[in-house]
Formats: C-alpha cells, structure tokens, sequence
C-alpha cells in the first residue's frame, strides 16, 4: 500500500476511532491564560515560519506542519493556524480562500478536495510568485491537532462558517483544553463565550468597535456579562483605547492580546519590524500597558526579549 495512505489511515485512527484525551503533561490553555498572570505569551502567527538562525531554524511554509515543529522546537506557547474546508468537506489549513499564494497550483480552497491538495506542494515562508516549492503538503486540522497534543496551544482561526465543524474535530480529538477559538464580538454582542458552539471550548472575543474606539470597553464589558472568556483579543485601534479597555478588565483580571503583525494593530505603537530594532519599544511598551498576549511573525525575538526580561529580574534579585 502507498505510504500517504497507511499515515492517512494511521492520522484517522489516532484523531477520529481511538480519541485519546490530551496527555497528562499537556499545557492547558487555562492554566497558561490565568487571570492574574505577568509573563509574556508568544502565539506565532501561521507558525513558525520564518528563519531562526539563533534556533538552527530554517524557514519553513506558513501554516505548515513544520512550522509547527519550529514553534515546539523554540518553545512557542501557541501556534495560530487558519481554517477552511475542501470541495470533500475536509478541513484543511490554510489562510487565503485560493491556494495560488501558498501553493505551486491555482484555484479556490473549496473548489478542490483533500486529493486534489495533497498534489500539490506548499511554498517556502509566505509563498508568493517568486517562492521556492517544497516538500512540504497541506496539512489537515486532524493532522495539526494530533502534531500539537502535549507540545504546544493552537489559536484555530476559522476562516468560514465552519465553526461547529471545527469545534466538533477538537472534541473529538480531546483537545478542548489546548485550543482557543475566537470570534468578532461588537457592544451589541451577546457574550459568546456562553453560546453554543463557543462554550465547549476555550473562547476569545475579537472586540469590535460599530463607532467610536470607546466602544471597545463596552464590547468587553458585555463579553463579561455571566461568561468567562479567557483573553480579549484588541482590533486596530489607538493606545488611549488599549488603555481604557485594560481598565474594564482589570477586575476580572483577563489578559490581553493585540497582533504586532506587519506594521502593528496599536497606532503609533510599532508593529514586528519596529520590535526588531527596539523590542522593548514595542512589546515592553505594550506590556506595561496591560497586554500580555502577542500574536506575531517573529516568534524567536520575541522568545528572546521575554528572556531578556527575565534575566533582568533575576539580576536585580542578586
């Protein structure tokens, strides 16, 4: 028999028939996202996917299960992955609605099935016109779940309308305490984090202002409301909103979370390229500012600036 086919049988026996529970020395996504707590958390954005000398890293292909691998391989709290489904109803992971950035073919995501995808190979980092092609394939959420149990939290960004799917492939797998799931939530949402499908996992509201940025507070606020949401994740906005949104949640003490992708999600405030040069600029500013949760492509530097902060500490104890 094929050998895609014996790890494609082994990967529906491990994720579907047998369902074992997440091992007794997985990190739980509570216990990481406790109210109260001070240290920095690193969710790399599609994975690990770009180079990490300081690590003997190579790139690896967004979203990919070696970029999994990297995150393990740095100690990344989290990996983000996006989700969408095939023509067969496979949910696959992959960002963009057509494979022709990240993929060495064309067509949309849900025009083609797992068959048709696993033909194709995923290009080097961000893909693109001029990226090499790899070895590697697209990798499904059973694949990527089964790859993450016991080693490292998943941030499953669903993509469409597949959120009872996707929770349902979680629970199946046992890994309902090593997941987030996030969804937009405005001032006028109810608090998703009590509603079916949301309440069987671990849940994060993306605040949404419909107005002004104060609106952000009240979004919080209502999110709150007899529910229990274990980081509020901030939209592009301004820091007098990241403040003020800190202030609404400091009773209940949940962290904070804010992308520094491209050029950052906090006006002014710098985005990964800034942190490069001035990570302390960046992320330190931030995080004196309440946020504690970073979704970022530079994974490894902000690993290092956490240390940095640590060993600081540890100096000024001595």
């Amino acid at each position: 028999m094929d050998k895609s086919i014996w790890r494609a049988l082994a990967i529906l026996l491990a994720t579907v028939v047998l369902c074992p529970p997440a091992s007794a020395g997985a990190p739980s996504v509570r216990a990481l996202f406790r109210p109260g707590g001070d240290r920095i958390l690193v969710v790399a954005h599609r994975g690990c996917h770009n180079a990490a000398p300081a690590h003997r890293l190579d790139a690896a292909p967004e979203n990919s299960l070696k970029a999994l691998e990297h995150c393990v391989a740095m100690g990344a709290d989290m990996v983000e992955i996006d989700i969408r489904r095939s023509a067969d109803g496979e949910l696959v992971v992959i960002h963009d609605a057509t494979i022709d950035r990240t993929m060495n073919g064309t067509g949309a995501v849900s025009a083609l099935t797992l068959a048709d995808l696993r033909r194709l190979r995923l290009k080097q980092n961000q893909g693109g016109s001029a990226a090499a092609v790899t070895d590697e394939q697209i990798a499904t959420l059973g694949e990527m779940l089964e790859a993450a149990r016991g080693r490292v939290l998943l941030n499953l960004d669903v993509k469409e309308a597949v959120y009872a799917e996707t929770i349902d492939a979680v629970l199946r797998a046992g890994m309902q305490d090593q997941v987030v799931l996030k969804a937009r939530a405005g001032p006028r949402t109810r608090a998703l984090a009590r509603m079916a499908p949301f309440d069987r996992v671990p849940f994060v509201p993306i605040l949404q202002s419909v107005g002004s940025g104060t609106d952000l507070a009240v979004a919080a606020t209502r999110q709150m409301d007899d529910a229990d949401p274990v980081a509020f994740e901030l939209p592009e906005t301004s820091p007098q909103q990241v403040r003020v949104v800190a202030a609404a949640v400091r009773p209940r003490k949940i962290p904070l979370w804010v992308n520094t992708l491209w050029g950052g999600f906090v006006a002014g405030w710098g985005g990964d390229a800034d942190a490069l040069r001035d990570p302390d600029g960046v992320w330190g500013r931030m995080y004196r500012a309440g946020v504690r949760i970073f979704q970022t492509d530079e994974p490894a530097a902000l690993l290092a600036y956490r240390a940095s902060l640590g060993a600081s500490r540890s100096a000024g104890e001595r």
